[in-house]
């Protein structure tokens, strides 16, 4: 921000310093050029032919420093076949004009013909009346008083914009440094809570900061709610394996005939535990990474055909939008629909229906029905399944965990699982709720 704002002064001042520099300039020169002008026509209307046929004036100029010699300030007239007309202040001197052109107005420039003595010169051409001679007037002046003025301007405007450069530059880095203030304010409260313990960034700051600081504050009651997750799931899961270890501990210090179908059966259940938390870990992984897109028609027809090949006297039927989209990974995706689709078929009664977002009710969630015909699950058991371990029916092979992931897993990524019962079939419905994929990702 500093770096851009000096540019820019440097930049404007410059810029600004040029143009007045020539503004200024341009009028001390042409106030210099309008003197010599205004004498130049009193030598024109004092001037007159003699019965000679040579130049005179009819009155002395006004300026006494003609009569000085080398002055600075000379005038001559010259015509061809006659001799030159100078001023006394010329002395000895010549002024060189062109008399082979024609100046019917005032021609005006510098000349370098007197040794140290820079002059700005006015030539103009006249035929005076009884004579048929071009006869150059020209008045000359010393430019040193021209150039002294020029370089006090010049001295002016580059003490007055250094300071003003200056001062902006302080101004702009006092600005830069308090307008920033609010941010080393909550540098200052980040490291507080660092090593303070504190937990929010609770102090008054301005409105502008105020986004910063409620999206800080999000993002550790974020990181809080994710340590809090994480220490749950280890409590469950080292909850999870105490009691098969307990019973494998007690087996073995009993030297129990049954040891090793004991420790087969109980490893089984730990395996099935420690399965369940990964996966729910690498669920809570890949939402992190944020931009999930999968699509449900083709996840859907997947697990159906992988479902088939376990259960081939089931009938699958899906109907409802094959373009739907959600905000989830692939492979989780997956492993929710395979765990409803495959409960569905294992517990039904041979018919299962999935519907895909056939009629959209809420432009940010996509719903998709799995219904089967089997006998359902009477209301006051149907929050049971999901809790982990839960089986309804033991004459089944299961582990129990598949609707509990199903829940995880979908809450993770924001949506929802419930259960009902299905109206056409007569069994069981799930209604999956998961976020829709935003559109152009």
């Amino acid at each position: 921000m500093l770096l851009i704002a000096f540019a820019w002064i440097t930049l404007l001042l410059l810029g600004g310093g040029i143009a007045l520099d020539r503004t200024l300039t341009g009028l001390v020169t042409r106030n210099f050029d309008d003197q010599l002008t205004n004498m130049q026509t009193a030598m024109v209307a004092a001037a007159e032919i003699g019965p000679d046929g040579e130049v005179f004036f009819n009155r002395p100029l006004g300026d006494q420093r003609f009569l000085e010699p080398n002055s600075g300030l000379y005038w001559q007239i010259s015509g061809q076949g006659h001799d030159d007309f100078p001023s006394r202040s010329l002395w000895d001197r010549t002024l060189k004009l062109k008399g082979d052109h024609f100046d019917k107005a005032p021609h005006i420039y510098d000349s370098e013909q007197f040794d140290g003595e820079g002059l700005r010169v006015i030539e103009r051409s006249i035929i005076l009346p009884g004579s048929n001679t071009l006869w150059q007037f020209a008045v000359a002046a010393n430019r040193g008083e021209l150039d002294a003025q020029i370089r006090r301007i010049r001295s002016i405007l580059l003490w007055s914009f250094a300071v003003l450069g200056i001062g902006l530059a302080a101004m702009a880095s006092l600005q830069t440094w308090y307008g920033l203030g609010p941010l080393r304010r909550v540098r200052r409260a980040i490291a507080g809570m660092r090593e303070g313990g504190k937990q929010r960034v609770d102090e008054p700051l301005p409105l502008e900061v105020q986004p910063l600081v409620q999206e800080i504050n999000g993002l550790l009651e974020h990181s809080e709610r994710q340590a809090e997750e994480a220490r749950t799931h280890a409590g469950n899961l080292a909850h999870a394996l105490k009691t098969p270890l307990t019973v494998v501990m007690n087996a073995a210090t009993a030297k129990a005939d049954d040891l090793a179908d004991t420790v087969i059966r109980e490893a089984a259940v730990m395996r099935r535990q420690v399965d369940h938390h990964l996966a729910r870990a690498r669920a809570v992984g890949r939402r992190a990474i944020g931009l999930s897109r999968s699509s449900v028609w083709e996840s859907a027809e997947a697990v159906e055909r992988a479902v088939v090949r376990l259960y081939p006297a089931v009938r699958f039927d899906m109907d409802g939008n094959r373009d739907a989209q959600v905000a989830i990974e692939r492979q989780d995706l997956d492993e929710i629909l395979g765990n409803l689709i495959e409960n569905a078929a294992k517990y039904g009664g041979g018919s299962v229906f999935i519907t895909i977002d056939a009629a959209p009710t809420d432009p940010k969630f996509c719903d998709i029905w799995i219904e089967d015909d089997g006998m359902g699950i009477p209301e006051d058991a149907r929050e049971r399944l999901f809790t982990r371990g839960a089986r309804l029916d033991t004459g089944k092979p299961g582990t129990g965990l598949g609707l509990a992931i199903v829940r995880d897993v979908a809450e993770l990524y924001g949506g929802s699982v419930q259960i009902a019962e299905s109206e056409d079939l007569g069994g069981l419905l799930v209604n999956l709720r998961l976020p829709r994929a935003a559109v152009g990702k």
